[in-house]
């Protein structure tokens, strides 16, 4: 059984809510919060040792939500998942697994009563980016958009084709490796897409400033693309 969101179910109040979502045998925990008459929702999905806690994605998520963007930070992988990994890096390269759980919680929200009105885009930062894309493919019209950063978009292989949804891939402009990985999946691509390279910034855009470009830029491109999905 799904863990409630206790609010009032219509786009015109705020929603601020712990959430616990049962995906393929686990339960994925996550930060729902959604400002008062927000477009749309945006799911993150991180990668590489991440998690919802990841200060990168906090910061992005707050610009959003000022944005007046709704967000759904979770953990994509379980507790002793997380720590296993810490040791091994096997689980963030495990793109069928993560997408799975990024497709669980998607149809999650669609279900669920306070976001089922509410189209929904990815944001997805490296290994995550990958697993955004293919579970996009897999839904079709019913993701709004997306938007990578720093990511891996060509780990999600043939699925790249197969996307809908407008997407962004935003990368640093001293991110030599991960600039190559990008361009090769943005020649895979046959949506509406664009790449954005953010001068001077690294592969976590740590110098001062850029993070924040990017959660703008991310921000601007979810509010023209949150429209209602086309397959509700």
């Amino acid at each position: 059984m799904k863990a409630p969101v206790n609010v009032m179910p219509d786009r015109f109040h705020p929603v601020s809510s712990l959430v616990s979502i049962p995906v393929s045998g686990v339960k994925l925990e996550g930060e729902l919060e959604i400002p008062a008459e927000a477009p749309g929702i945006v799911l993150f999905a991180h990668g590489s040792g991440s998690s919802r806690h990841s200060p990168r994605n906090q910061f992005v998520a707050r610009i959003l939500r000022d944005a007046g963007i709704g967000t759904l930070l979770l953990d994509l992988l379980t507790e002793d998942e997380e720590h296993e990994d810490s040791f091994t890096g096997g689980f963030r390269f495990d793109i069928p697994r993560l997408a799975t759980r990024v497709l669980g919680a998607t149809r999650w929200l669609l279900d669920d009563v306070a976001t089922r009105d509410m189209p929904v885009g990815y944001f997805g930062a490296s290994t995550g980016a990958a697993a955004a894309l293919v579970a996009a493919a897999t839904l079709g019209g019913q993701i709004a958009a997306v938007v990578s950063r720093g990511g891996r978009p060509d780990l999600a292989g043939d699925s790249l084709s197969q996307v809908q949804c407008p997407t962004l891939l935003l990368v640093g402009g001293l991110d030599d490796a991960v600039m190559n990985y990008n361009v090769h999946a943005l020649g895979k691509l046959r949506c509406i897409k664009e790449l954005k390279i953010i001068p001077n910034a690294t592969h976590l855009f740590a110098e001062p400033g850029k993070l924040e470009q990017v959660a703008w830029i991310s921000a601007a491109w979810f509010r023209s693309h949150l429209l209602p999905p086309c397959n509700p």
